[in-house]
């Protein structure tokens, strides 16, 4: 049915839609009802699905990425239909209102959606409270973190370390935002250097709550894909370097190659969705046998089925991520890539998802 209400749907403000979802994922989340309907038309369960890293245990490898639950407000109604992990943010030590509307805008004859959002959000603490039940979640949450606008790059340590010290309590893992193109020079911070002082001091503040008694929690960097090859590549040797924990890959691009003709391409922002599929699965792909060995990678960008979740996992992916997906696919996009992915497991005379983790790196 999802087809059809996506005609009604794309008629009005994308920002809006966000808006109700949010507000109906809500409602059914608190009701017992609502939530036990939700699992019972999305819900997914195989044991051949499930996995496990850094000590957590993923129900299923496809999770929802950032920019979804920007206020850790609906994490358990997103469990219920189907996704593996839920990351909510990007959370700023402060709410900010982000960059002045329209920001989102739809390119649905490519699949794709560019959003200068400009990390909105309620602020760290509002969001800590949302999460103060984060362990009752059926799937791990992870947090991620990044700076507010009006703060410079050279104090950029300290407001990643206020959120971490805010919300380290909560969550199962963290992730370093650098690579949104929404935030004034934000992607400064990628520099090698600048991204090896950044990852060191969130590093000790973590070791920091750790020997206060908190839990140690995985901390993960975001990449974005405008990158060079070589720049990539001296990124991520110095991020595992650094003691991070993994490399997700990749945020929204700057490009607008595959889109150049459409009349939103022209709108600043991040493009995400179809364009990005085939570059960001090639990232995976060059990030795992560059680091492979050492830390997972999480793969995201462009993935609307079964079949890309695939590439990405057989590129080197452990896990993956949607977001512009479900918003062209809906809500049972994260049951219909679990079922293909089991498919196309066994077609391939797999028993574990695990062991389709790399295979076309490797060969």
């Amino acid at each position: 049915m999802y087809p059809l209400l996506r005609k009604y749907l794309f008629r009005l403000d994308p920002e809006e839609i966000h808006e109700k979802t949010i507000h109906a994922l809500k409602l059914a989340e608190e009701s017992g009802v609502g939530k036990r309907m939700l699992k019972m038309l999305y819900g997914v369960s195989d044991e051949r699905l499930k996995t496990e890293l850094w000590g957590l245990t993923f129900p299923n490898p496809v999770g929802l990425a950032a920019g979804f639950d920007k206020n850790a407000e609906v994490y358990h109604a997103l469990a219920a239909i189907g996704f593996g992990f839920v990351e909510i943010g990007t959370l700023t030590p402060q709410g900010q209102p982000g960059n002045p509307k329209p920001r989102l805008f739809r390119l649905a004859e490519h699949q794709a959606v560019i959003n200068r959002m400009g990390f909105n959000n309620h602020g760290a603490y509002l969001a800590g409270k949302n999460l103060i039940d984060y362990a009752y979640s059926e799937a791990p949450v992870g947090i991620n973190i990044g700076k507010n606008k009006t703060t410079p790059n050279e104090e950029a340590a300290s407001d990643y370390s206020k959120c971490l010290d805010m919300l380290y309590s909560y969550g199962h893992y963290f992730v370093i935002n650098i690579s949104s193109p929404n935030t004034p020079n934000l992607r400064d911070l990628q520099e090698t250097q600048s991204m090896r002082n950044l990852v060191r001091a969130i590093r000790e503040k973590a070791a920091e709550l750790e020997a206060r008694g908190a839990r140690k929690k995985p901390i993960l960097l975001k990449v974005a894909p405008d990158m060079s090859d070589e720049h990539m590549r001296d990124v991520v040797q110095a991020a595992v370097e650094e003691g991070i924990s993994g490399i997700i890959a990749t945020n929204t691009t700057l490009s607008r190659e595959a889109v150049q003709n459409h009349p939103n391409a022209n709108e600043t922002g991040g493009l995400s969705g179809r364009p990005l599929t085939e570059r960001s699965t090639q990232w995976v792909k060059e990030i795992y046998q560059e680091v492979g060995d050492k830390v997972p990678v999480i793969g995201v960008g462009g993935i609307f089925t079964g079949e890309d979740a695939y590439q990405k996992i057989r590129a080197g992916s452990s896990l993956v991520q949607v977001y512009t997906g479900m918003i062209y696919q809906g809500p049972g996009i994260a049951k219909q890539i679990n079922k293909k992915l089991l498919a196309l497991m066994a077609k391939d005379g797999f028993t574990h998802i695990s062991q389709a983790v790399g295979v076309d790196a490797r060969s």
